[in-house]
Parts: structure tokens; C-alpha cells; sequence
């Protein structure tokens, strides 16, 4: 780990100012995914402001009947908050599959939004990687592909996004909200993350000097009813392979009401708009369920070692929405 300098912020403005001020400064919350890639040469701040005392720890019910929730909540008060369990469960659920319980009681809603990917070559400072550095090339194109994404893909960059909270919001229509020394602004969790395009690196529309401060989730009835089906390679502290975020309103048999984003496939949390074009308005059932996956993945494009990923997110879309129609979630 190289030197740095460290600075504990007493405020919020205090935090943006440090980071503006010293283009090189990276903002410290509860540390998981930083301090690894700082350990491992990946991450080269030269000056880190600890934003972990800020009071930004509150979950708020807003008065829509939304929540406010802190960017230094931790991921474990989240999981467990009873607004949280009886309004979003799909969120809790998202939650609790990711990481050990460990790294939820220090991990960060801001800090999750931010993480980065989980590649294999992003971390092996011996391969070539566009995220790590820009224009070095992508060494997962022509390698190891089982982890790396099939949807948002470019010629630069095929990893996959890692975060499951941030599937779970991203269908659940959150707002991130941002501070700076320019002032504040909110940003869709859905816009937040960019594709990779040509610039791989840029992996949010955020600037550096940006401090996520909140996440707001709007007033979603049928988000009571709701469901996050994780597929992985073992039942415990492992990334997803495919996994689904879903809500489902069902009356008198018809889709009025559908909310539903893919993680482990895409290169950011991945809003399946498409099939929730196709779902709403249809007849509820497995005919139409499989018809909207497919319309969905008609763009994903997988390689040799992460084509199956394209059927088995086909099959975890139909399996999450056939439970929420058969559990009496859909009434």
C-alpha cells in the first residue's frame, strides 16, 4: 500500500470541499471495497477522507410513503429496517444474499452503490484492463469469460457489474442523491452507472468530487410484493451468475403492474425494460413470462464460457415472477 495522507471530515461540506481540493482523494466509508483495492495497488489515492463519522446513517419515511435512506447506513440495518422488510422485501433479500455478515456490518449503501467489478483480470495487475487502465486493452475478451456480462457490453470491457443491492434498486425506481461544492443533485439509480462503451473506466456519471449523501425509493404499493432470486456457483459469499429483482401486480389475471432488473449478467445494474413493456397489460402466466425474458435477452451476446448465462437469466425471470404469481404475492 503506498502513502497517503487522511483526513476525517466533520461534515459534509468539509468532504466535498478535500476532495475537490486534491483531484488524487478517494471518500472512505465503511472501507471494503477501497482499502482492497488500495492493498492491492489497484486503487492510488494520494489523500482519503473518511466520511464514516458524518450523520448520514438515517432511514427517513418520507411523505409519500418512500424512504430516505442514508448513504452510511449500513448494509445490515438495511436488511433489517422494518420499513424495509414490509415495503421492499425484495431489497432486504438482495441484501442478505451478497457478502458474509461480517462485510454487511461495515459495508455502506453509498459505498455498495460505488463498488467496483469483480473481474478477475481488473484485480490481477498482470493483465491488461481497460478499467484499471484506460486503453491497456481487455484481456477477459479473449480469456476467462464465466463471470464477465452478456448484456451492455462493448469491444473495451465485458465485466459484469457485482453489486445486488444495486439490482434490487435499480428496480425499484431509487433516486441517488449527490452532494459537491456545486451544490446537490439526484440522479435515477437507473442512469447512475454508465456502459462501457469506449471509456470503461468512467463507470458512473458521478464526478470525483461527488459524495453520494442519500438514496430516496418512491412510494411502490405493489414493491410489498416482491421477490430476488439469486443463481451462483455456491450457497454463501459468492457473486451472482444471474440474478432477478422483481415486483409483480397481477389483477384478474393481467400484468397491471410489473418491476424487474437483472444483475450478474450486465456490465451495470440492468433495468429490464423491454420485458416489462412486454409484461404489462399481458395475461399473467408462463407463456408471457417467457416471452418477455426472451424479448429482453434478444440483445445479450455471450462468448465461450458465459453463454449459458443467457438462458439461465431466461429461466430465472420465468421461475422469480411464476413465484410471485403462485405465492399469492399477485392477487
Amino acid at each position: 500500500m503506498r502513502p497517503f495522507s487522511y483526513l476525517s471530515a466533520p461534515d459534509v461540506a468539509t468532504a466535498v470541499g478535500a476532495v475537490a481540493e486534491h483531484p488524487g482523494a478517494r471518500f472512505l466509508g465503511g472501507g471494503t471495497n477501497l482499502v482492497d483495492l488500495m492493498r492491492q495497488d489497484i486503487e492510488r489515492p494520494d489523500t482519503v477522507v473518511d466520511i464514516s463519522r458524518l450523520p448520514l446513517d438515517r432511514i427517513e419515511e418520507l411523505p409519500d410513503g418512500g424512504l430516505r435512506i442514508g448513504a452510511l447506513v449500513r448494509n445490515s440495518r438495511l436488511a433489517a429496517h422494518p420499513l424495509v422488510r414490509t415495503r421492499y422485501p425484495v431489497l432486504t433479500q438482495a441484501v442478505l444474499a451478497g457478502a458474509s455478515p461480517q462485510l454487511r456490518n461495515m459495508a455502506t449503501v453509498g459505498g455498495n452503490l460505488l463498488q467496483r467489478t469483480r473481474c478477475p483480470y481488473f484485480y490481477d495487475t498482470a493483465a491488461q484492463c481497460n478499467k484499471r487502465e484506460p486503453g491497456a486493452g481487455c484481456d477477459a475478451l479473449g480469456g476467462f469469460a464465466r463471470s464477465t456480462a452478456v448484456l451492455g457490453t462493448s469491444g473495451h470491457c465485458i465485466a459484469a457489474h457485482p453489486s445486488d443491492l444495486c439490482v434490487a434498486l435499480a428496480a425499484l425506481d431509487a433516486v441517488v442523491e449527490a452532494e459537491s461544492i456545486r451544490g446537490v443533485r439526484r440522479v435515477p439509480l437507473t442512469e447512475l452507472h454508465r456502459l462501457p462503451g469506449e471509456t470503461p473506466h468512467r463507470e458512473t456519471e458521478l464526478a470525483a468530487d461527488e459524495l453520494i449523501t442519500a438514496v430516496e425509493l418512491p412510494a411502490l404499493p405493489f414493491a410489498a410484493h416482491s421477490h430476488y432470486r439469486k443463481v451462483r456457483d455456491r450457497a454463501s459469499y459468492a457473486f451472482a451468475l444471474v440474478s432477478v429483482a422483481a415486483a409483480l401486480d397481477v389483477r384478474e389475471g393481467r400484468v397491471v403492474g410489473v418491476r424487474l432488473a437483472l444483475g450478474g449478467v450486465g456490465t451495470k445494474p440492468w433495468r429490464a425494460r423491454e420485458a416489462e413493456r412486454v409484461l404489462t397489460g399481458a395475461a399473467a402466466g408462463e407463456e408471457s413470462y417467457g416471452r418477455a425474458a426472451e424479448a429482453e435477452l434478444a440483445q445479450a451476446a455471450g462468448r465461450s464460457g458465459n453463454e449459458f448465462k443467457i438462458e439461465l437469466a431466461r429461466r430465472t425471470i420465468v421461475a422469480t415472477l411464476r413465484r410471485l404469481h403462485d405465492d399469492g404475492s399477485a392477487s
